[in-house]
């Protein structure tokens, strides 16, 4: 048996495991999708909101978790020993005034500017269905959750749900880049919860009630659509994929699907006729 000296085994070994971590580093250097502590990756026009608002809230709850602790160090060790207890009840005029301040700075401060700059986010951006239906290219998709899977209707080239030339696929909702994309969504048996995590969207599908919702991909690629409402032993398998492609290559696959979506068109089967009439935004 061939039996190497110390020295040169030494080096095998350095050799080998820096061949590791060098393929390591690569692996670890590679673009990563996903970016952020804990949020998905952004891939729409007016997601940043949303993760300004998140970051915002974490860093002012940073800011008065260490007052807070600090202010009960700080407690701790003033009065750690010789230290004769004070009842006090906190209703005189002084502590009145400095809880009133104190809270009236926590509130007109932190909680006021998020709730002024959320509520105009939410009234000037995701809420403006009218923008979004004014918009030029824009799509209007009609979603229908069961147990355990999304029906996806696009309305075809004539321009209207429930025609023959609808397509209808399931689980899957191509979309075109750089326009907005109006939902409308509904149930057949349960609540759902229709979620897109990378266009930092989402609503519920209640059964007799229509729900919508929009939003505006900017980046193609592949995105999870998910069920964020417990609805069943089977939730966990109720996943979707959004796939957002180029306007011309959108365009030609809906005007191909819409084509042999009439050809196969039949009457009889009434459990395909499940489009509603669209609910025109106000």
């Amino acid at each position: 048996m061939l039996k190497l000296d110390r020295p040169r085994a030494a080096l095998s070994a350095l050799a080998v495991g820096a061949t590791v971590f060098m393929i390591q580093a690569v692996a670890l250097a590679a673009p990563r999708p996903e970016t952020g502590i804990g949020l998905p990756f952004d891939a729409s026009k007016d997601g940043h909101h949303i993760d300004w608002l998140i970051k915002i809230t974490g860093v002012f709850t940073a800011i008065l978790f260490v007052i807070t602790v600090g202010w009960i160090l700080y407690a701790c060790l003033k009065h750690n020993r010789d230290h004769k207890a004070e009842y006090d009840h906190g209703d005189s005029k002084h502590h009145i005034k400095v809880a009133l301040t104190l809270s009236a700075v926590i509130f007109f401060v932190v909680d006021g500017n998020l709730w002024v700059d959320s509520t105009l986010d939410v009234t000037e951006r995701f809420w403006n269905f009218a923008h979004a239906d004014q918009a030029p290219g824009r799509l209007r998709v009609e979603v229908n959750g069961h147990q355990w899977a999304w029906d996806m209707r696009y309305e075809g080239t004539d321009g209207k749900f429930g025609t023959p030339d609808d397509v209808v696929i399931l689980n899957d909702m191509p979309v075109p880049v750089d326009s907005p994309v109006i939902l409308q969504l509904g149930s057949v048996d349960v609540i759902h919860s229709f979620s897109l995590p990378n266009m930092r969207v989402k609503a519920d599908a209640v059964p007799g009630h229509i729900n919508k919702l929009w939003f505006h991909p900017v980046k193609l690629g592949d995105y999870d659509i998910a069920c964020t409402q417990h609805c069943g032993q089977n939730h966990y398998k109720m996943k979707a994929m959004l796939r957002v492609l180029p306007r011309a290559e959108f365009d030609a696959w809906l005007a191909h699907a819409s084509k042999l979506a009439e050809k196969a068109y039949d009457p009889d089967d009434t459990s395909a006729h499940w489009a509603w009439e669209w609910k025109e935004s106000r």
